[in-house]
């Protein structure tokens, strides 16, 4: 049964946003999660807390399973009601600050697998809390939110983990090593792409009345009101900036992630992009993007390149390379080296045939979801 909560006035929403101190009065820290003077050291066994229970919220509560499901949130009674079926020992609620102020005692850790523009009120309250924080990607809804986050965490001392799952695979740390290795010699130039997009969609005109499973002034979150329409929830928000970050906040921390580990990049000199007309509301249909990193070390500058809504990289048809719909290509002074989520390629295929691999230097992860839980447990790193 749903615990029966009591609205929050919007109003106050917005005021305990983020942009507004992000919930000062609730910064205490429990030293039962976090440690310190008479800490206590953790059960075998992490309590974790949901918010966002439907869609990739249902596969991450069941990437974490083997611990303690402790309680369960969401704005939608449908999705709540299908994971309190599965977990039927954890408490339920709609609203995410009325879980946190209720199961503060009961809870080590939160899941956060909302829409993007609600990823950080949850995350940054939770870890004000004490708690430990799994959050979806993208991080956050801005750069701000990101930064803040990032101080935070490092405040309180969370164990952290974005949901780049592909992280913790086989096939991102064979492709690292070699790029580490130098496979390919010399990177200068990568490029990430996903075929599909989303945006340049305007405000639909209807105003259907809410579902009674939808609590719609909690799914808006700290977003600027407008009216209900099912075209938002519970996929497609994505296509307007006040709730996503278009497809390249969706797919592009997934395949940028690969760059980053193999190049050691950090922030970039500068960023340009260009797409279809900038519409008031929407994210554009296609768009390239461009980033400049500096050199690193005894590594050489590097330009990232973006692609989505049907763009791709020219080498991907000029060298006659996989032709496949979303991946990562790094171009090298030696060949170039192409990436799919669970595979990868070396080109020109005839001079990379009597290739030997380099040894393994990453160790393989035991579950990205596991690598969180242990950090909650003893403190031990994650890999996003």
């Amino acid at each position: 049964m749903i615990s029966p909560d009591s609205r929050f006035h919007r109003r106050r929403f917005l005021q305990k946003s983020i942009a507004g101190t992000a919930w000062a009065g609730l910064a205490t820290v429990s030293r039962h999660v976090l440690g310190g003077p008479g800490h206590t050291p953790p059960s075998e066994k992490v309590n974790v807390a949901a918010v966002g229970v439907g869609n990739r919220g249902w596969q991450v509560l069941q990437m974490m399973e083997s611990h303690n499901i402790a309680a369960l949130c969401d704005v939608d009674a449908k999705y709540l009601a299908k994971a309190a079926s599965r977990y039927p020992k954890a408490k339920t609620y709609r609203d995410f600050r009325r879980m946190l102020e209720r199961e503060d005692k009961n809870i080590d850790a939160v899941a956060v697998a909302t829409t993007d523009h609600t990823h950080i009120p949850i995350s940054v309250m939770a870890m004000k809390m004490g708690k430990h924080s799994y959050t979806e990607k993208p991080l956050g809804h801005n750069i701000h939110e990101v930064r803040e986050a990032t101080r935070v965490a490092r405040r309180y001392g969370a164990a952290t983990q974005l949901g780049n799952g592909a992280h913790a695979g086989y096939n991102y740390r064979r492709v690292v090593e070699l790029i580490r290795a130098g496979a390919i010699g010399e990177v200068r130039e990568v490029h990430a792409w996903c075929d599909e997009a989303w945006g340049n969609r305007y405000r639909p005109r209807e105003t259907p009345p809410v579902p009674q499973h939808l609590e719609w002034d909690l799914w808006l979150g700290p977003a600027p009101y407008r009216p209900y329409h099912p075209c938002y929830h519970p996929i497609a928000w994505r296509n307007w900036w006040d709730f996503g970050n278009g497809r390249l906040g969706d797919m592009g921390c997934h395949l940028i992630d690969l760059a980053f580990w193999a190049l050691d990049l950090k922030y970039p000199l500068t960023a340009e992009a260009k797409g279809t007309p900038v519409h008031p509301e929407g994210t554009p249909l296609w768009l390239i993007a461009r980033w400049e990193f500096p050199a690193r070390g005894d590594l050489p500058p590097v330009t990232v390149t973006w692609h989505d809504g049907g763009k791709r990289p020219p080498q991907q048809k000029e060298h006659n390379m996989p032709d496949w719909p979303e991946g990562v290509l790094f171009v090298g002074a030696d060949g170039m080296l192409i990436s799919h989520w669970g595979k990868h390629e070396l080109h020109p295929k005839e001079k990379f045939s009597d290739f030997r691999r380099p040894p393994r230097t990453i160790p393989e992860s035991i579950g990205h979801a596991e690598e969180w839980l242990s950090a909650c447990k003893n403190g031990s790193p994650t890999g996003c």
